[in-house]
């Protein structure tokens, strides 16, 4: 499957331009298959109205990173959503899929529908740009699905479009009260200062990120309520998630960050590179 080994760029792989995500091997409800030909049926609620919940990882050198968190996390919002889901299952059909899949680097989305159906599908990392334009869109969240990573991501998906029309790379979300809370699929995190870094705190309703717990666990980072009249005096930030890692951020709202990346982000990056290897049990 391939040896771990660190990308050229320091930050975010497979960057460059916008690409759709293919996909290549599957397993459905046990049965590994092409990607192109795994099908659930029309009638699934899952497809008919989002009703089910997903989760992504990241497969380096063919293995999975975190695996046991994101586990945690789709049961979490299964019971949440009041979802049957057997996680044993889930967890054969993925190494399964791992067993059979021989792309060394590549994410994993993994989905749960309401109409009792696994998905497990190995895809392409999308090219992505070095740094980020940000545009904020205002947002706001649904409380009764706090804590569920379900498929109804029409929003998420719609704010990024509402971003890129503007000319940004992605989306800021922002609450109708002026409280920044997220990008539509990745954990902010900023320094106002220069010196110390901060995010929105999940009492935002904001997802409990995989990516930004393990960050908690390997850099100095502070949950601070960040509001948008703040957002002129961020001097530099990135966006964190399990597909981007760390990824700088170079301007939001078309107003340019002082460095992109900045110090902090640069350690950042570092970390939590090396936290990975070393949970992974291999080096760069």
């Amino acid at each position: 499957m391939g040896s771990f080994a660190a990308p050229s760029v320091p930050f975010v792989t497979q960057r460059g331009g916008r690409a759709s995500v293919r996909g290549m091997l599957a397993i459905l409800d046990g049965t590994v298959t092409d990607a192109a030909q795994a099908q659930i049926p029309a009638s699934d609620d899952g497809f008919l109205r989002g009703d089910g919940v997903f989760e992504v990882m990241r497969l380096y050198g063919g293995r999975l990173f975190a695996l046991d968190d994101h586990l945690t996390r789709l049961g979490r919002s299964a019971g949440n959503l009041r979802l049957p889901v057997d996680l044993d299952a889930v967890r054969a059909d993925i190494e399964t899929l791992v067993e059979h899949n021989e792309v060394a680097d590549a994410a994993m989305r993994v989905v749960v529908t309401r109409g009792g159906h696994r998905l497990a599908v190995v895809e392409e990392l999308k090219p992505l740009p070095d740094t980020l334009a940000l545009a904020t869109i205002e947002y706001a969240p649904t409380r009764v699905l706090d804590q569920v990573k379900s498929l109804s991501y029409a929003g998420n998906m719609l704010a990024r479009r509402l971003a890129q029309e503007q000319g940004a790379d992605d989306a800021l979300l922002v609450t109708p009260h002026g409280r920044v809370l997220e990008g539509p699929t990745t954990t902010f995190v900023c320094s106002l200062d220069g010196e110390t870094l901060v995010t929105p705190p999940l009492s935002e309703h904001i997802l409990d990120s995989i990516t930004r717990r393990h960050l908690f666990e390997t850099i100095d980072v502070t949950e601070q309520v960040v509001a948008r009249d703040d957002l002129p005096r961020v001097r530099e930030a990135f966006m964190a998630s399990t597909l981007r890692e760390v990824h700088p951020v170079r301007a939001i709202d078309r107003a340019a960050l002082p460095s992109a990346p900045g110090a902090l982000t640069q350690d950042a990056a570092s970390r939590i590179r090396a936290h990975i290897e070393q949970e992974l049990g291999v080096s760069a």
